[in-house]
């Protein structure tokens, strides 16, 4: 990967720039004193247990060791306290803001699989976080990174199979799209499906890898919802001009009524 790839944020000296150096000292004292807010409540909550000799049983126990936790704007050194059950009750003190395993942030969660998308390789990740994030980033090697590739795709195919018995839908919105992200063939393209449920609210329903939006790929993305407990046919289903998905209509929801898409329609016309 060149350096042209990504932001330097850095100045001449080699030093952070001051504007990320103060974010990040700002951060690292938000955690610290939300970390510590969730100490006091969980010790509030047993304040009136007391041992035998009237000492308080839960009592805080100093600080577990230091870790880093990568972040929007870099690495973040972060120490969670601890609190000791001194009466054997097993009472024990977990952090929701900073839980015993994490190590990212879900902004860093959600920029790797973007930056994977944008064709930044596997073993360039490192390159790229390092010069994003910081230093700390460079933990993320690639064998990191293509384990989170496979659970991606593992929570995807969860996703991609989940029950569709309970849903009902009033519309499809139903479109193909060319994003020509890590991809070769142009005639391969993302077939998405949307809907509003009985309560109005939009949903995404499918995504599934087509051809050139042909016939058979949209058969086989309205089967599967069929397949997935589907009872309904949605009232109405709004698309382009695409006559694959026309085709197929009909053949999986008899009764489900057609509308052009009045956005497709205006730009077609210029």
């Amino acid at each position: 990967m060149s350096n042209d790839t990504v932001i330097e944020l850095r100045g001449p000296d080699g030093t952070q720039d001051a504007l990320t150096e103060l974010l990040r000292r700002g951060a690292h004292r938000l955690i610290k004193e939300a970390v510590e807010g969730e100490l006091e409540e969980f010790l509030g909550q047993y304040r009136e247990l007391r041992l035998k000799d009237g000492r308080q049983q839960v009592v805080r126990n100093g600080y577990l060791p230091e870790r880093e936790v990568q972040t929007g704007v870099g690495a973040v050194k972060v120490r969670v306290p601890r609190a000791r059950d001194r009466g054997g009750s097993n009472i024990r003190f977990f952090s929701t803001i900073l839980p015993p395993y994490l190590r990212r942030s879900k902004s860093i969660e959600e920029l790797l699989p973007w930056l994977y998308l944008k064709g930044v390789s596997t073993n360039d990740f490192s390159e790229a976080l390092k010069a994003l994030l910081g230093e700390g980033a460079e933990g993320l090697s690639a064998s990191t990174i293509s384990r989170l590739k496979a659970q991606w795709e593992s929570e995807c195919e969860v996703w991609r199979k989940r029950e569709l018995s309970e849903k009902r839908y009033a519309y499809f919105w139903a479109d193909g799209i060319y994003c020509g992200i890590r991809g070769e063939d142009d005639k391969m393209c993302v077939l998405v499906v949307m809907g509003v449920n009985e309560n109005g609210q939009k949903e995404l329903i499918s995504l599934n890898d087509g051809y050139r939006e042909s016939e058979e790929s949209w058969l086989e993305v309205l089967r599967d919802l069929k397949a997935r407990g589907l009872k309904y046919d949605p009232l109405l289903a709004v698309g382009d001009g695409s006559l694959g998905f026309w085709k197929a209509l009909p053949q999986v929801f008899p009764n489900t009524q057609e509308q052009r898409c009045w956005q497709h329609k205006t730009v077609n016309v210029y």
